[in-house]
């Protein structure tokens, strides 16, 4: 039998009808939408980013630049592309076990270090050596973690430096850490914590970003998109617009920039550290560069891109937008571009005789810096090696004729 066909206005009566018997008094009435009183609890527009990334060169803005700034840019470009230059031969010389190279990259590197005041803290990834040492830190300490011979190779407290990360994202969450713990004292510390494009695909980097905007923490994070994972592409690892985009789901605004114009990137972290330090919160920038060179002297590079690729993004090269740009307006000549690389040069031949010096190494310093205070275990085990090194040392007796053929 054909159900009878009713019209809208009888089973909309039937709906009604249904609801109130079903219902016990004082129910809530189920809503397909949400009240009236719903709204955003922030407004997305102020925090998505510009359509385009951020640029200062070639724009009439860097004639609202300082000087000054310009030219210790591009000194410290040189020389951080003449210390990735160095870093990576010390690797073939056996000297480094590995080296993860930042050239194509330096603008993100020398500006992240540069925009920070001495009591601020720098949380870098593996591959921003570049930025320790442009924030002041010694160049053999800076690398004597990929030599594989002590710690860290330096005392984070004292350069305001954590320990240069191998793990992806994992110091995004401790630079929220510091942050959020500073604020709670009244410090005026901010923490600029550095990322690779294929850390934002970590756990790590979600709850950073989300206990940074929920506690309006004084952090800002530097994503570096250079453009691979390793051998992943980014279109591989996110449908979204951007990577800057990610900051409106957390409540923080989002900055795109073109990281290979370093006047641009101090601009916008710079902007982006005072807002934090006044009480604004934190701010995702997405700086877009290339890593010209393989992930690291273990990769093949060639297995995943193209040469035409590369040399594309050659012409965008870091070092030579900002040179262009100082010599068309007349703050830099063939003298000043002359010194710069000189300097460069001197600095990596001071670093290339210190890291071809053996290091002197104490064996008991396997048991230093573990806890502040040692565990049984490692008294036991410091106590052994201590007694091994001691009895290795003394002279060994000699019986006559010991040694002689029989």
């Amino acid at each position: 039998m054909r159900r009878p066909v009713r019209s809208h206005e009888e089973v909309h009566a039937l709906k009604k009808s249904s609801t109130t018997v079903q219902e016990p008094p004082g129910a809530v009435v189920h809503r397909t939408t949400p009240p009236p009183a719903w709204q955003p609890r922030t407004d997305p527009a102020p925090l998505l980013p510009d359509r385009e990334p951020y640029r200062v060169l070639g724009t009439e803005a860097v004639a609202d630049t300082d000087p000054e700034l310009l030219l210790r840019l591009y000194a410290e470009l040189v020389r951080g592309r003449r210390f990735n230059a160095q870093a990576t031969a010390l690797t073939k010389q056996g000297r480094l076990a590995v080296y993860p190279s930042s050239t194509g990259q330096e603008a993100c590197e020398v500006a992240a270090a540069l925009v920070l005041q001495e009591q601020d803290w720098l949380f870098p990834s593996y591959r921003d050596t570049l930025a320790v040492v442009a924030r002041g830190l010694d160049p053999v300490q800076a690398l004597t973690l990929l030599r594989g011979d002590w710690h860290t190779g330096y005392d984070p407290r004292e350069h305001r430096i954590a320990p240069l990360s191998t793990p992806l994202a994992t110091q995004l969450p401790h630079a929220v850490g510091l942050a959020h713990a500073a604020r709670l004292k009244g410090d005026d510390v901010v923490a600029l914590a550095m990322v690779g494009d294929g850390g934002t695909s970590e756990g790590d980097f979600h709850e950073a970003l989300n206990f940074a905007a929920v506690w309006n923490a004084p952090v800002v994070f530097l994503v570096q998109n250079n453009g691979f994972a390793i051998s992943v592409p980014l279109a591989k690892q996110t449908a979204a617009p951007s990577l800057a985009h990610k900051a409106v789901g957390y409540g923080m605004p989002g900055r795109l920039v073109d990281g290979n114009d370093a006047p641009a990137v101090h601009t916008v972290l710079a902007e982006a550290v005072r807002r934090a330090r006044s009480g604004g919160g934190p701010t995702l920038i997405e700086a877009v560069t290339y890593r010209i060179e393989a992930h690291t002297n273990a990769d093949d590079a060639t297995r995943y891109r193209g040469d035409a690729e590369v040399e594309a993004w050659r012409a965008h090269d870091p070092v030579r937008l900002l040179e262009h740009e100082l010599t068309e307006r007349g703050m830099l000549d063939e003298d000043g571009i002359r010194k710069a690389a000189d300097d460069a040069d001197a600095m990596a031949a001071r670093l290339r005789d210190r890291m071809n010096a053996e290091p002197e190494l104490d064996p008991m310093d396997l048991f230093a810096h573990i806890y502040a205070e040692q565990t049984s275990q490692l008294r036991e085990q410091a106590a052994q090696l201590r007694a091994e090194l001691d009895a290795s040392a003394e002279p060994a007796d000699e019986t006559p004729g010991q040694g002689e053929a029989r």
